[in-house]
């Protein structure tokens, strides 16, 4: 089991504990319509979770955070430790036959044929033979029910969603942006939003970031299924962060209701604006926009808001409001993350792009965590250096410093011709 993999499998711990760890449920009917639900876990297949599982998960997380739901390694690294190869071969030709069976439902059949023993092939070893083999059918995740909420405190809830904005022209070319916000389902505020030149996940990134410094932390985030609200990005920081991430069901604007009338708000109000002022950056667009937001938008009655205004809303209830203690975790949390082994020349590579890193990692496999602003090298979850992009003219005249395992080799054997 790679790392890539034990951080999904704790992602998946975290979505299952996640409206237990926010209060978001009542813990027993919770817990009672989880029993005896069959789950598609990252790694493992289909699997049925105990409450007692879900109940350690949750401890588990309280105590030690993120890091705590990731299983442990076997110190076998993921072979099978009781097929021979023949018992391998025999199951994948049966497997081959029997392509439209579950994992869960194909193992069942070879515990009743006789092919293996319940208590000496267990179940993970199977799924891990066939996953291997690409021998996985598709899964199929079951959509949430959508029910309609309005939320009566503060950042309980946040919508988030991306909407296309107006063309600004820049160098005698239209060019179109988009806007990436976040609305308080409560008192219909919005932490943040910004335009942007497009619609990567960069922007998210900046937007939620800024909106957990200036307006506190949410327990849930509500998004639909747009890639960079289903990037692994979000849901590690989310994890970290303690915030429940959900989605709302496919090609269903009406469950985020409330931002998608924030965005015909701003269509109607804002946007004719610009057609009698128009701006001619990105820079400014942003700067007018953000004066209308706090001058106009969340200092006006809303119609929802029993005759007050978003700003008084929010502001009634700042006891409400969880800051964070420590808002350096933002630099970390968002880096996209990625696991590479470090050549004899000291270097790795990202993204076609060759980076130096120190010689003490040469020939190690380094966590990598990196963004738009840098690429660097974490352990134990802490930054210890900064990965810098290769250049081939300064190292044409730079001196070289011999590789430390080739010394090791070079002793060995100046050792061995003294022996003899």
């Amino acid at each position: 089991m790679n790392e890539k993999e034990r951080e999904q499998i704790a992602l998946f711990r975290f979505g299952l504990i996640a409206p237990l760890f926010n209060g978001q449920v009542d813990p027993k009917t919770y817990l009672n319509e989880l029993e005896g639900k069959i789950h598609s876990v990252p790694y493992y297949g289909e699997r049925k979770i105990a409450v007692k599982t879900i109940k350690e998960w949750l401890l588990h997380y309280r105590r030690n955070g993120f890091e705590a739901l990731k299983p442990k390694n076997r110190a076998d690294r993921g072979d099978s430790r009781r097929l021979s190869p023949d018992d391998r071969d025999q199951i994948i030709e049966i497997r081959k036959k029997n392509l439209h069976m579950p994992v869960s439902v194909f193992y069942e059949q070879l515990l009743a044929s006789g092919e293996i023993q319940k208590n000496q092939i267990s179940y993970s070893t199977i799924n891990r033979l066939l996953k291997k083999h690409n021998l996985v059918g598709k899964k199929f995740v079951a959509i949430p029910e959508r029910k309609r909420f309005a939320h009566e405190k503060v950042n309980v809830v946040w919508q988030g969603d991306l909407s296309h904005g107006p063309y600004i022209r820049a160098n005698g070319k239209a060019k179109k942006t988009f806007l990436i916000a976040y609305i308080d389902d409560c008192s219909r505020l919005v932490p943040y939003a910004q335009f942007f030149s497009d619609e990567k996940f960069d922007g998210l990134r900046v937007v939620t970031k800024e909106a957990l410094i200036r307006r506190g932390k949410p327990k849930l985030l509500y998004s639909d299924n747009g890639k960079i609200y289903r990037s692994e990005t979000l849901q590690y920081a989310c994890a970290r962060l303690g915030i429940t991430l959900a989605h709302t069901a496919p090609f269903d604007p009406r469950a985020k209701g409330k931002i998608e009338r924030l965005f015909k708000t701003i269509q109607t109000r804002f946007y004719p604006l610009l057609q009698t002022d128009p701006v001619d950056s990105l820079e400014e667009l942003n700067e007018r926009f953000w004066r209308w937001l706090e001058e106009n938008y969340h200092r006006r009655i809303h119609a929802s808001l029993d005759g007050k205004t978003p700003h008084e809303v929010f502001h009634s209830q700042m006891n409400e409001v969880e800051f964070l203690e420590d808002t350096s975790i933002l630099e970390t949390v968002f880096l996209k993350r990625e696991k590479r082994k470090v050549k004899s020349d000291g270097t790795i590579s990202l993204d076609k792009q060759l980076y130096e890193v120190p010689p003490r990692f040469i020939g190690t496999s380094v966590d990598v965590r990196f963004d738009e602003q840098g690429v660097f090298i974490f352990e134990n979850d802490k930054k210890v250096a900064e990965a810098r992009p290769v250049s081939f003219e300064v190292n044409a005249h730079a001196k070289r410093v011999q590789s430390p395992f080739l010394l090791n080799d070079s002793n060995e054997n100046r050792e061995g011709a003294e022996h003899v």
